[in-house]
């Protein structure tokens, strides 16, 4: 995306939550809600953001008497199901979790998208960060981000990483190690996590990325060594692996977000008693050790407005991602 077009886009963005607020017009929310809300996951059943929107949606039909159905939409980068969301009616009964890649990755992949991130949508709380970590197959002769970067110049084009497509978080990641350390290390494509993680243990690359959730078992098991993690502090499941800031490398975006979204449009009212329902269940402990602790999220749980401010940021770092991975998309 040219810098005059990302600029306007972030100040769009900065401005949506002003806009979102006036979309009173459209109804008032009371009486939210009454009948069933369904939640659409960009992503096929079964992974974590699909787990978390069921845990989510479970905990919504209790509180609130309500049916909340969970509706997997993948395809097209999460493309298909983003475009329906934005088309959906804005009174807070067609909602949305998604990642970073329809927010803040896609319009920098892409030419044209059917929906725009900034004026199709309403943040309602980014729930919670996924901090990702570099995985290394066993035999790899090195333990740490110095030791890597080390084997790495002194063997340019031997090592090679798997990601889940041109444009994913592992493929960004990597392309923003490889340009800053100054090394050359080959991308090789899979289909998603499932593929690339099992694809590391057995020695067809040496590399990938994967949450703690899917490969902590491994690397505690000496599958897999894990070099570094995302996120500004250690995980505590892995309170050995250094993050990427503390190996010097702090834009390296080893990381994704799991965030709800309505409509935009949506009645204020209802942004607000969905942002302090979910904020609250993503804090009570019980829940928060379960579904967020045990699985290796860092918890955000923010306002609106917060998140809305988080967006501009994170679209501008994934657009540096973008250009220096040279990730296109049609």
């Amino acid at each position: 995306m040219p810098l005059n077009r990302l600029i306007a886009a972030a100040c769009l963005m900065a401005c949506s939550i002003a806009v979102h607020a006036q979309a009173t017009s459209t109804g008032s929310g009371q009486g939210y809600p009454n009948k069933t809300i369904r939640i659409v996951v960009p992503y096929p059943a079964g992974g974590g953001i699909d787990l978390i929107s069921r845990a989510i949606g479970n905990q919504l039909s209790q509180r609130w008497g309500q049916p909340v159905v969970i509706e997997n939409k993948p395809g097209s980068g999460t493309i298909v199901a983003a475009e329906g969301v934005a088309k959906a009616a804005p009174d807070g009964y067609t909602l949305m979790v998604t990642t970073d890649s329809t927010i803040s990755v896609n319009p920098h992949l892409y030419a044209r998208l059917p929906y725009d991130p900034v004026k199709d949508f309403a943040p309602i709380t980014q729930m919670v960060l996924l901090n990702q970590l570099l995985l290394a197959n066993a035999a790899v002769p090195a333990n740490n981000l110095k030791e890597l970067i080390a084997y790495a110049k002194a063997n340019p084009g031997k090592l090679n990483y798997a990601s889940y497509g041109s444009g994913s978080q592992p493929h960004l990641a990597m392309e923003m190690l490889k340009s800053q350390a100054g090394i050359d290390i080959v991308h090789v494509p899979y289909k998603g996590i499932p593929q690339a993680v099992p694809a590391a243990i057995a020695g067809e690359v040496q590399l990938t990325f994967s949450g703690a959730a899917s490969s902590i078992a491994h690397i505690k098991g000496g599958r897999l060594k894990a070099i570094a993690i995302g996120g500004k502090s250690r995980l505590f499941m892995l309170p050995e692996v250094p993050t990427f800031t503390e190996g010097g490398f702090p834009e390296v975006p080893a990381n994704a977000w799991f965030g709800l979204f309505a409509p935009a449009g949506t009645p204020r009212e209802v942004v607000m008693k969905l942002n302090a329902e979910l904020v609250k269940m993503l804090k009570e402990p019980e829940f928060n050790q379960k579904e967020v602790v045990a699985k290796g999220y860092e918890l955000v749980a923010n306002t609106p407005e917060e998140f809305t401010a988080f967006l501009v940021t994170d679209s501008q770092r994934n657009a540096r991602a973008v250009k220096i991975s040279g990730a296109k998309a049609e």
